[in-house]
Parts: structure tokens; sequence; C-alpha cells
């Protein structure tokens, strides 16, 4: 295991969701805004993500993302495994080959159980006691007032008399 910077950028797209998802889904465009990283990247990750169960999409005018279950029971690990586990499950323990082997394994199992004893919500309420300022969502534009109706200007003659008097003409 190691900690890669998609890892790193995983946890902090998460742990961004996690401090404004109280208002709603959260876009990955705003998250991308924030973190000053590109949509493209973001949605790759949190395909893996969505299919970790770390988070939740919905779709349409006012979708986006939120925890796809508490922020108690998501781990520092489950998002950076989530996002960092290379396919097949090898652990890039062949990379240190040799006389260190199993040094570097032993290193990344110790990694792993620190990281799976931090949970989100305590990573979240660090930031909150931190100061972190989380703006508000602005609140969705009311929809615009109908138009009032136009007057009606009739060119044509509105009685009888009116109508005589246009044929006299």
């Amino acid at each position: 295991m190691r900690m890669s910077t998609k890892g790193r950028i995983a946890v902090n797209a998460v742990v961004d969701l996690a401090l404004r998802e109280h208002a709603g889904p959260v876009t990955l465009a705003s998250i991308g805004e924030r973190q000053h990283t590109s949509l493209s990247y973001l949605e790759q990750m949190f395909s893996r993500l969505r299919r970790a169960g770390i988070v939740e999409s919905t779709r349409g005018p006012g979708g986006g993302y939120t925890l796809g279950r508490p922020a108690a029971a998501i781990t520092v690990a489950d998002i950076v495994t989530a996002v960092d586990a290379p396919p097949g499950g090898a652990d890039g323990a062949q990379a240190g080959a040799g006389h260190t082997q199993a040094l570097w394994q032993h290193l990344g199992e110790v990694m792993v159980r620190h990281m799976a004893a931090i949970s989100l919500a305590s990573v979240v309420a660090s930031e909150r006691t931190r100061g972190v300022q989380v703006e508000a969502r602005l609140p969705r534009r009311a929809p615009a007032p109908p138009a009032p109706p136009k007057p009606v200007h009739a060119r044509a003659p509105n009685s009888v008399f009116a109508f005589g008097r246009s044929l006299a003409e």
C-alpha cells in the first residue's frame, strides 16, 4: 500500500463533499473548483468511489454526489483503497523486491491499519474545529412570475351599433 497523489486528492475531495452535503448533493464541478482539480479526473475518481459505496450520485438538475453511508462508517483507508487499488488486487509489493520487500510490505500494512482507524467524521470534525469556512449554498432562484397579460386592442367593432357605423363609412 502506498499513499499516492490520487489517494490524497480523493481524501480531500470526499472531505469537501462531507463538509457541504448538508445542503444537498454536491457537484463535482464545485469540488474541482475548490480543490483545483480537473473535472475529468474527479469523474474517474468518483466512479471508483461510487462502486465502493463511499458516495452516491444523483442525476438531473440539482444533482451531484452525497456520501453513500454515514461519515462515521467511512475511513480514510476506505477512500484511499477505493481509488488506489490496482486492478487485480496487486499491492505493488514487487516494486520493493529484494531484501527489503518484507519491510515495505510491513510498512504498507501499518499505514493501512492507521488509516483504517481514522474516520471521515473525525476528519470533518477536525476541519470544522480548525475553522474551515463552508459557504452556504446559494438559494435557488424562484421562477420568474408570469408576465402580466397584454391589453387587447381590438380593431373590429365591439357592438352592433359600431358595426353598423363601420358599414356606413
